[in-house]
């Protein structure tokens, strides 16, 4: 029934019918930094996509800290996502660009290859 317990932390960590103290709780600026830069990465990916294609993120606090989620429904295929776990202490530095851009053309490549494969026979216009 351990596992049923709504309170249950991390093994070892927390006793069963106490409240999970390990979770790490954000701070209003770092929330908005963390906010900032997921709404950044959804709107680079926005921009290499067609307007059929549906780009939306998640935030959430998970036992090991903060956690994000940005996911593209394509409008043929499975949907795509990348999630990061960032580092507390980073989020006041922000993400650099070139990781937000990084990750927002993997996100769009992903996206575009999901409808080739579901469409199939599709000839490639670039390399």
């Amino acid at each position: 029934m351990n596992g049923n317990n709504p309170y249950a932390g991390p093994p070892g960590t927390t006793n069963a019918g106490e409240p999970d103290t390990a979770s790490v709780d954000l701070t209003a600026d770092q929330e908005r930094e963390l906010r900032a830069a997921v709404a950044g990465i959804v709107t680079r990916t926005e921009s290499y996509l067609p307007d059929a294609y549906v780009v939306g993120s998640e935030l959430s606090i998970g036992s090991d800290g903060p956690e994000a989620m940005v996911a593209v429904n394509p409008p043929a295929g499975h949907p795509v996502s990348a999630g990061f776990t960032p580092d507390v202490d980073d989020l006041e530095t922000g993400l650099t660009d070139e990781d937000a851009d990084e990750v927002a053309k993997g996100l769009a490549a992903s996206a575009a290859h999901q409808v080739m494969n579901a469409i199939g026979d599709v000839t490639p216009t670039a390399k």
